[in-house]
């Protein structure tokens, strides 16, 4: 039978409510975050929008295939073929990456695994500062100190060449994998650790054979965003890497490393820098910077890709 007798009992505080003014402020912050991150992703759609409308001003006057398939790149004769910059784009990737990534991934596994705080306290800043120094000092570096002690060891590089430029952008780029790799490596639960130890590993076998895969997907992360980083390097190649675009000389591979290139963006500066240059030449260098811009993106998002698949393995 249903009790009809008033209930004595009083309701207690809603803790769930908010005074309105925090309410309001509340609905602030959240509205200028919202309009920040909008800004953010106007202003790259916007940078992509004039890229491509200038880029399409171009095609419609250069065959976007001889643009991509063409072997010389002259702007004094209208002649903008894009794999001879490509070629020293690429040298300058692959040699910094030969310099960084394993250098950047050792010093990484030593200050997660082996580095005591105070040495952690004094080597991390010190590896972060490599990050700050601006990029033209390292450009003049290679040209006035690497350069010339490469021939002073018997290489026979020239004034100009990829391989000091190279050098130079592979350690620039270390920071950035040393501190990626080194936070990947710290987020490593310990009991993954006290596991391996607890199987009689010794500490190089767990850091080899539990940290460094457990961190795969943040090393690997920080592999392609610092490849995409060196590739859109600009002042070092421009001081150091030369102002002539050739093609690889695949006969003599090695002959590459003591000669002079001109990668993309070096060729996006002299194109700006020239005191003269016709319509179609000014329109180039939207063509090649969203050329870039379609390498660093594409590395980008599979950097993402490579990261979610590994992170799914090992949580």
């Amino acid at each position: 039978m249903r009790d009809n007798t008033m209930s004595t009992e009083t309701p207690g505080p809603n803790i769930t409510s908010r005074p309105s003014g925090r309410a309001a402020r509340e609905r602030m912050y959240r509205y200028v975050l919202l309009l920040c991150a909008a800004a953010s992703i106007l202003v790259t759609v916007s940078i992509v929008v004039l890229l491509a409308r200038d880029a399409i001003t171009f095609f419609t006057l250069v065959n976007p295939v001889d643009f991509f398939t063409g072997t010389e790149f002259l702007i004094s004769r209208n002649v903008y073929g894009l794999l001879p910059l490509l070629s020293g784009t690429l040298l300058v990737t692959v040699i910094s990456a030969v310099i960084a990534l394993p250098t950047g991934v050792a010093a990484a596994v030593y200050l997660s695994e082996y580095a005591s705080d105070q040495m952690r306290s004094v080597l991390k800043p010190g590896l972060e500062i490599l990050a700050g120094i601006p990029t033209v000092v390292y450009g003049i570096f290679a040209l006035v100190y690497v350069t010339p002690f490469l021939q002073t060891i018997g290489l026979p590089v020239n004034t100009f060449n990829i391989l000091s430029a190279s050098i130079m952008v592979g350690i620039m780029i270390i920071p950035m994998v040393s501190s990626l790799s080194e936070d990947a490596m710290s987020s490593v639960p310990d009991s993954l650790r006290q596991a391996g130890y607890g199987m009689g590993a010794t500490k190089f076998e767990v850091t080899t054979g539990v940290v460094v895969p457990a961190a795969a997907s943040g090393i690997f992360s920080s592999f392609i965003l610092a490849l995409s980083r060196a590739i859109g390097e600009t002042m070092i190649v421009v001081v150091a890497a030369g102002s002539r675009p050739r093609m690889l000389n695949l006969s003599d591979p090695l002959a590459n490393l003591f000669q002079g290139y001109q990668p993309m963006t070096a060729a996006m500066v002299q194109i700006n820098s020239a005191d003269s240059v016709s319509q179609l030449g000014f329109t180039s260098l939207f063509a090649i910077g969203l050329t870039l811009f379609v390498i660093t993106f594409l590395l980008n998002l599979l950097s993402n890709r490579i990261a979610a698949r590994y992170r799914e393995e090992y949580e």
